[in-house]
């Protein structure tokens, strides 16, 4: 089987999973990760091409925030890599980037060195964070699970592991996560892309900080 047959089954694997999604974690974004990660698989020619793209259109089908029981969901990713004949070594890289990249997992293990797969699929998820479809994904999520657009309160000064998803409105999860992220990506070309949307975001934030004092 060819990486873009494995690809296209581990796909129809991922659709089943977050084709439905509607808090912006859905096929669009997942479909958009893969192709950041091949992007900048293009200029890291020692990263495995396999493991990236795998890690990279199944990162969303085990997290905690779309999955109740994440042991078993996790478990079934694994199952899927093993049917579609994934050998055991790239199984495991595969699971150990998905495992260790996300913001929430940062929080509580800051020091922990991520695999070169693991910093290219970081990377590429967080750039789908940042900039206009950032900013539309931030307001998806928000609506999806409630959340005020804005309020009074100022962003947190420390977050936790445990406190990451209690409490924001959609207009704080800016300045405490999404400004944040350009500083931490791994890649020189990701950290240009994402100075770029990072500037796109400020002016957003300072029109509706604006519009909702009433000077514009």
């Amino acid at each position: 089987m060819t990486i873009d047959d494995t690809m296209k089954a581990l796909h129809a694997f991922a659709d089943q999973l977050l084709g439905s999604d509607g808090s912006g974690h859905g096929m669009d974004h997942v479909e958009r990760v893969e192709a950041n990660a091949q992007h900048m698989l293009a200029e890291t020619p020692d990263a495995d091409e396999l493991t990236v793209r795998a890690a990279a259109l199944l990162h969303d089908c085990y997290d905690d925030k779309l999955f109740d029981d994440v042991p078993a969901a996790r478990q079934r990713v694994v199952n899927e890599l093993n049917r579609v004949g994934i050998d055991e070594t790239r199984i495991q890289a595969i699971m150990l980037a998905i495992d260790t990249m996300s913001y929430h997992y940062s929080l509580d293990h800051p020091d922990v060195q991520l695999s070169l797969e693991g910093q290219l699929v970081q990377d590429a998820d967080r750039l789908d964070a940042i900039g206009a479809i950032g900013i539309a994904r931030a307001f998806t999520y928000g609506g999806a699970k409630n959340r005020p657009l804005y309020s009074k309160q100022g962003p947190r000064s420390e977050l936790t592991g445990a406190n990451y998803r209690q409490g924001s409105d959609t207009i704080n999860h800016f300045y405490e996560k999404l400004l944040l992220l350009a500083d931490k990506m791994n890649t020189p070309a990701a950290k240009k892309t994402a100075t770029e949307r990072t500037t796109y975001m400020r002016g957003f934030l300072d029109q509706f900080s604006a519009e909702v004092r009433g000077e514009r």
